[in-house]
């Protein structure tokens, strides 16, 4: 996969520094879009199953990262057990924003303002490469689930339905 070196979003800064290749796809997002990991994929020509959102929840009151398909939704009570709590709820937008540095639709798992634990969906193993938002809206990033899970700390486990 090809590697941007410089400039770009925080999670293509981060990912060129950790040495990790990615390749970059860019397309026409519409500010009408009712989800943008869908408009992703659409406009991609990807199959959903290989698009993959980046949520954040609060597990016991500590924020959290979640990566699931676009296709599916995120299970709050697996989420809750596979980080080691007992009870998760969705984080509101500002909440979410803030602690990342990238807007709703454009949150990267990668180079967030701070790390938090993470967590991504066990479906992403079964793809060679997946797509996840390079940092903001109208721009996917191609990467090896095992690379995305290295370059995060992450854990992972079933946490989509």
């Amino acid at each position: 996969m090809a590697r941007k070196t410089t400039g770009g979003t925080p999670a293509t800064v981060a990912l060129a520094r950790a040495g990790i290749g990615f390749t970059l796809h860019e397309y026409a997002h519409d500010p009408r879009a009712r989800s943008y990991g869908l408009e992703a994929a659409e406009e991609l020509g990807l199959d959903p199953s290989r698009v993959f959102k980046t949520l954040l929840a609060s597990v016991d009151g500590r924020l959290v990262v979640a990566v699931v398909p676009v296709s599916g939704q995120l299970d709050l009570k697996a989420t809750a057990r596979a980080l080691g709590g007992s009870r998760a709820a969705m984080a509101g937008k500002a909440e979410a924003e803030r602690a990342t540095g990238y807007v709703l639709g454009g949150i990267s798992p990668v180079g967030q303002r701070r790390a938090h634990p993470t967590v991504v969906d066990t479906t992403a193993l079964d793809h060679t490469t997946i797509y996840v938002s390079a940092g903001r809206r109208g721009l996917d990033l191609e990467i090896a689930p095992a690379d995305l899970v290295r370059v995060t700390g992450a854990i992972t486990d079933r946490v989509g339905r």
